[in-house]
């Protein structure tokens, strides 16, 4: 697994794109609406060839006829850091070496960008939705190529977990991402960056 980017999530877009500017200081760039979990996002390309995401269903499109990624339907309070997605090579062969619940491949699409995700049948990941989701790029077709440089770069993500010592190796044991650390704790996530007015935090 590589690193691929980071959602924060709200119950609308605007609250989404909203956090993510506030706290990093610059604009975030339009994305899309997605097939299948009929959601809408924004985007901002972050150093390192990854990305960050702010995402929120999309009240112009009907209700989907399955629980919408990143466990959104039940999302509840402010907007924030919720999720995060690791990209693979063969979804099909690493989803047999991942913990039970990081879903199934769904084929997505936003526009004419088209990558499969795996997600699970209530739209949850592993460990309160700590555990990254697994995302597979057709070649050439990464978002973060097609965004504005912002000479932001992610210094640290930290997930928090009551079992964090688990999380730990049981996602070592796939990513070795020297960005990510584990804290013990009730469940949150916290990155940091470097940015053109210094450190920020979500």
């Amino acid at each position: 697994m590589l690193f691929d980017h980071l959602v924060v999530g709200a119950k609308t877009l605007a609250e989404a794109q909203a956090i993510v500017e506030n706290a990093l200081g610059l604009p975030m760039q339009p994305g899309g609406q997605h097939s299948v979990f009929h959601t809408h996002n924004a985007l901002m390309g972050l150093e390192d060839g990854i990305y960050l995401e702010a995402i929120a269903p999309d009240p112009a499109a009907p209700k989907p006829q399955r629980p919408r990624w990143y466990d959104l339907d039940r999302f509840s309070g402010p907007a924030r850091l919720s999720n995060w997605a690791c990209a693979v090579e063969d979804m099909t062969a690493d989803l047999d070496q991942m913990p039970e619940g990081v879903g199934a491949p769904v084929d997505v699409a936003r526009g004419s960008l088209k990558w499969r995700m795996a997600v699970s049948q209530d739209g949850t990941t592993p460990f309160d939705n700590l555990w990254p989701a697994l995302i597979e790029w057709p070649p050439g077709a990464h978002p973060a190529a097609r965004l504005t440089p912002t000479r932001v770069r992610l210094k640290r993500l930290t997930l928090v977990h009551p079992d964090a010592d688990t999380l730990a190796t049981a996602l070592t044991t796939h990513l070795n991402d020297p960005r990510v650390g584990f804290e013990v704790g009730p469940v949150a996530m916290h990155a940091v960056f470097d940015t053109p007015h210094g450190e920020r935090s979500l």
